[in-house]
This record gives C-alpha cells, sequence and structure tokens, in this order.
C-alpha cells in the first residue's frame, strides 16, 4: 500500500512478558513487591472525584512538586515531573539529543534508549561495557551529541562510583548528559548533589521502583532551571496535560512517608543479600547488584532452558536473546515468600 511508504518504522521496546494468572510469580519486569505507602491508600479513598471532570494542574504547581523540591531540598524550577520516567527521557531525547552527532550509551542497558533515538531520528553510537559490565568514562571523552546511561545500570544491576559519574560530565559539559537513576534507592549513591555544579547534567528518577506505584506512571528529572524550562516548553507544545489529577494527589502522599519509603528499600536489599547467598549455591554468577534484581549466569545450565522451565512453576524472569547477555537472568526481588518459591523450584530445575 502506498501509504505505507511515509509511515515512521521502527523495532519498538519490549517489555516482559505480562501473562494474567491468579497465583503466578511475577519477577520479570521490576516492580516493587510491596503495596505503595498506607497514606497513599488513605488519599485515594478520600479523592474528591468530581475534580476529575477538570484538566488537571501543571505538574510543577502541585503538592507533588511541593513534595519533592522538600525532600531533594531543590526548587520547584528544578523539577520536571511526567508520565513515568519513561515520558521524562523521551521528552529529554526529544529536547536535548538535537546535533548531527551522535548521543553514546552504553551497548548493555535499558533498551528503550536507542528506541527513542530511533523514532526521533538522534544519531548514536553504543559503548560497549568491559569484561565485568562496568561502564568505562574514558570512553565517553569523544565528541558526541550527549550522553545518556543508568546507574545503577539495567539490566546487570551493576553500580558506577560517584566520582566516575562526575567524571563523564565534567567531560561533557558542551553536551546535556542524563543519568537515569530508576533504581539508585537500593544502594546507590545519587548524582543529584552534582546539579548545582554542572548545568549540563539532567538526573531522571521513577517511583515504580522504590516508591511502589509502578502502576501510577510517575517518573521526575532534577536539574538547573534553564533545563527543566526547556524540557517544559517541548513538552507544552506535544502535550500540557500529560499527568492525571490521581497520580499527581497519591503521588504526593507517597512522597511524605518517608519511613515507608526507608523501610521498604531496605526490605529488598535484605532480601536481595539473601537471594544472591541462595543463588550462589544454587550455582549461579552475577555481578554485584545495587539494584531490586540479580542479573545471574548459572555455571552449567543455559538461561534459556532456566527461563522456559520456570515458567511450567507459573514463575515469570526475564532473558533476552541478544548478544554478550543470552545466558543471563534478571530476576526480580520479590517477597521472602516469592523468593523461596523460586528457589524451590530451581532446585528441581537444576538437581
Amino acid at each position: 500500500m502506498k501509504w505505507e511508504e511515509n509511515v515512521r518504522r521502527v523495532t519498538p521496546y519490549t517489555p516482559g512478558e505480562q501473562p494474567k494468572k491468579a497465583n503466578m510469580i511475577k519477577l520479570n519486569t521490576n516492580e516493587n513487591p510491596y503495596p505503595p505507602a498506607p497514606g497513599v491508600a488513605l488519599a485515594a479513598a478520600a479523592m474528591d472525584v468530581e475534580k476529575f471532570r477538570l484538566y488537571p494542574e501543571f505538574p510543577e504547581q502541585t503538592d507533588l512538586a511541593a513534595a519533592l523540591a522538600a525532600h531533594y531540598h531543590i526548587g520547584t524550577d528544578q523539577l520536571f515531573i511526567g508520565v513515568g520516567s519513561d515520558d521524562v527521557l523521551s521528552m529529554a531525547f526529544l529536547t536535548f539529543f538535537h546535533s548531527d552527532r551522535p548521543v553514546f550509551f552504553p551497548d548493555i542497558t535499558y533498551s528503550f534508549y536507542d528506541v527513542w533515538a530511533d523514532v526521533y531520528r538522534i544519531p548514536y553510537e553504543k559503548k560497549a561495557l568491559d569484561a565485568d559490565f562496568q561502564i568505562r568514562p574514558e570512553d565517553y571523552r569523544q565528541p558526541n551529541g550527549g550522553v545518556v546511561f543508568p546507574n545503577p545500570n539495567a539490566p546487570t544491576g551493576v553500580r558506577m562510583p560517584l566520582e566516575q559519574v562526575e567524571e563523564i560530565v565534567a567531560a561533557n559539559q558542551d553536551v546535556v548528559v542524563i543519568v537515569d537513576e530508576a533504581y539508585i534507592d537500593f544502594g546507590g549513591t545519587s548524582a543529584l548533589p552534582l546539579i548545582d555544579k554542572y548545568d549540563n547534567l539532567l538526573v531522571v528518577q521513577t517511583f515504580s521502583k522504590s516508591r511502589n506505584m509502578a502502576g501510577m506512571r510517575i517518573g521526575y528529572a532534577c536539574g538547573q532551571p534553564k533545563l527543566i524550562q526547556y524540557l517544559n516548553d517541548v513538552k507544552y507544545s506535544v502535550n500540557s496535560y500529560t499527568m492525571n489529577t490521581a497520580a499527581l494527589e497519591l503521588g504526593a502522599a507517597a512522597v511524605r512517608d518517608e519511613a515507608y519509603f526507608t523501610s521498604c528499600c531496605q526490605k529488598i536489599m535484605d532480601t536481595r543479600a539473601v537471594a544472591q547467598e541462595r543463588l550462589s549455591a544454587l550455582g549461579f554468577v552475577f555481578p554485584e547488584s545495587a539494584t531490586n534484581f540479580i542479573f545471574a549466569s548459572h555455571k552449567t545450565v543455559p538461561a534459556r532452558e532456566i527461563f522456559e522451565r520456570l515458567k511450567e512453576y507459573d514463575i515469570y524472569v526475564r532473558w533476552w536473546n541478544k548478544a554478550r547477555i543470552d545466558n543471563y537472568l534478571r530476576i526480580t526481588i520479590g517477597t521472602d515468600e516469592q523468593m523461596e518459591a523460586l528457589y524451590r523450584a530451581l532446585g528441581k530445575i537444576l538437581r
């Protein structure tokens, strides 16, 4: 058909499987296994649905922006709020990566980066991680049109020291550097303190992991006011009302409960420590994780075989048919009970 000649064609991002089974154990999408903060449920019960007939407020003028600004000790003009960190990152790609030079990001990383680059016709170059899945800062010292990387990285779970993050930012002050911190609250050191030092640094975080609210789709970026203004200019040229009223109100309730947030993160880190011991005893090897998942390879049994066999027990983990990582499984940290079920199933599969 002739109209297809004008279609923008890309290979879309592929998420983890989303089966609809009542008793399945879902360890393939890095969701938090615990419910949102108690204040979120109270706020939801008290919500005035009459508000839903009105357009939502602009995010930077809301209680959510005020709560985040207070939490991080920054101004609301240093915050950009979007529909999950995917929306924030997509807007950042569209806003800041507008050059003939390639954008740099790792070869093993969040697989949405090359999708956005293809959609927006942004040239890019992947920089290979070393044999230990580490980002090499020296690879990012060449001329480029921008830099983006997660810290800790995904799907490897490897954390980069803050000094190395700053090394990359400092070496690229003529372009925007985006640090994607979706997993920072599970053991990493945030680059947020650097935003006052570098006007080219954008730090992106999300409510989907450590805030237990993947279904609400809330993400945000922090940077100097000029960066945020540029982001808003693009967003309001695409869609002014991206955030819904419920997400804005419930997100604010989540931020206010610092004790619950800290407790949930600690529970996941404690379970992760046990999981590393148990998986190691079962014959798995993996880099030290600073996230809510473990990126594991078995010494003798192929990852794909384990992946398929686990589904027979209604346990779902993530596997990629990609070079360098096709013998690894990404295993989300669930509750202690879910992890025990995983260990039992693996014991049967690997015997």
